[in-house]
């Protein structure tokens, strides 16, 4: 009798449990840049060759999820040409040219799916909303930051004499800021909800008795308002991003609120460009990110993940190598006084020939074939290195899953 009921209790259906659904929004690194190609670079490593067994099937291909789903919705950086493309969750859902169209290569999601895969017994879905290039402080701005306003350093930069460099008329500038201020954050909030309408379009394991629970946010961008002196000014001095901690804690708070989830767990993706050994304007800004963490009213339910971990050092180590290349070509280009084509004799191909001998005497065989291995991107968007990403979604889903309803 023992073993009977045993059997029953293992052959049992699971309990039924609402739909769990993740929402991963952000600007170009929740897009994703690393290449599958990159894939085998996290198998050099020790500590990361288990996930890439996580990563890959028996095949040898790109796992594909048992009972996780996507809907990606994307376009180009301004905008235009927004689309969605779903399915169950692989490896594909990175940045894209078109929405419905794999270009083969991943963000955080793919890693982020597969350990909710793991862990979670009811289905999982997954709405990511992300475009390049987009800030906090005008396209994503939440609604309860008000309206995008000039600062003082701005107001004396557009009211002043001419000459500083500024390419439109203040009046032209001011038209086009007031057009894109929140508007990839009522894209992101209209999207979540036209996909919630209706779970079962894109997950066929939703069950609307069941229902559904938004079990977490995870947010991951930041570059472009960490490069714009002009929102941001005063380089180098304390709080210079003080407004960024703020926009951010209004972000957490109306999301919050248009997804009726008033404790959703949301996860800060804290930039990692760099690295551990980056330039002080960045440490200030991974600050200004993980300050809403530290916020009373978020405690146990906002947290801070650094990305700077993942960033690869050897390979930017190659990387800063290749920008010299880069930086030479400039110089022979505008015959730059103290490089070899000063006096502007050289023919293309001559620079040419040129540049590959700098290059090759810079860069040697073993580092250009790490640099194929295990880059396929610039360094803003983390060298395009899927161990990286991988390690960022890993750790994204890792910080929620204690929080996510059983």
């Amino acid at each position: 009798m023992k073993h009977i009921l045993a059997l029953l209790l293992i052959t049992a259906p699971l309990q039924a449990a609402p739909l769990k659904v993740f929402i991963l929004a952000g600007q170009s690194n929740m897009e994703g840049h690393a290449k599958i190609e990159t894939f085998d670079y996290i198998g050099d490593d020790p500590a990361t060759a288990p996930l890439l067994k996580m990563m890959r099937g028996d095949d040898g291909q790109p796992r594909v999820c048992d009972h996780t789903w996507i809907s990606y919705f994307t376009g180009k950086y301004d905008g235009s040409a927004n689309g969605e493309g779903t399915g169950k969750l692989t490896a594909g859902y990175g940045a894209r040219d078109e929405a419905t169209k794999s270009n083969g290569k991943i963000g955080p999601e793919f890693t982020f799916g597969l350990t909710m895969d793991a862990a979670l017994k009811e289905p999982v879905l997954i709405i990511k909303t992300a475009w390049g290039g987009r800030s906090l402080n005008t396209e994503f701005r939440p609604p309860s930051a008000g309206p995008y306003e000039l600062n003082d350093y701005q107001k004396k930069l557009y009211y002043g004499p001419p000459g500083h460099g500024v390419p439109k008329d203040m009046n032209e500038w001011l038209t086009e800021k007031k057009r894109e201020t929140g508007r990839f954050y009522r894209y992101m909030v209209e999207h979540v909800k036209h996909v919630l309408a209706d779970p079962k379009r894109v997950c066929p394991a939703y069950d609307a008795k069941d229902g559904y629970e938004i079990a977490g946010f995870v947010w991951l961008q930041g570059f472009n308002d960490m490069v714009d002196g002009h929102t941001y000014p005063d380089r180098g001095k304390p709080g210079r991003f003080a407004l960024y901690s703020d926009l951010l804690a209004h972000f957490i708070r109306d999301v919050r609120k248009d997804f009726n989830a008033p404790k959703m767990p949301f996860v800060i993706g804290v930039m990692g460009v760099d690295g551990l050994k980056a330039p002080p304007d960045t440490l200030a800004f991974r600050e200004a990110m993980t300050a809403p963490s530290l916020m009373p009213e978020f405690q146990g339910n906002v947290f801070a993940v650094p990305t700077a971990p993942f960033w690869s050092e050897e390979l930017a180590v190659i990387d800063e190598k290749r920008a010299q290349v880069r930086q030479m070509g400039h110089f022979l280009n505008s015959k730059h006084k103290d490089h070899a084509n000063a006096d502007g004799h050289m023919t293309e191909q001559q620079k040419r020939d040129y540049l590959k001998d700098y290059e090759a005497k810079l860069i040697s065989p073993a580092e250009e074939a790490l640099w194929k291995r295990g880059a396929s991107n610039a360094g803003y968007h983390y060298l395009g290195c899927a161990k990286t990403f991988a390690l960022m979604g890993k750790a994204f889903a890792e910080t929620l899953l204690p929080h996510v309803s059983k």
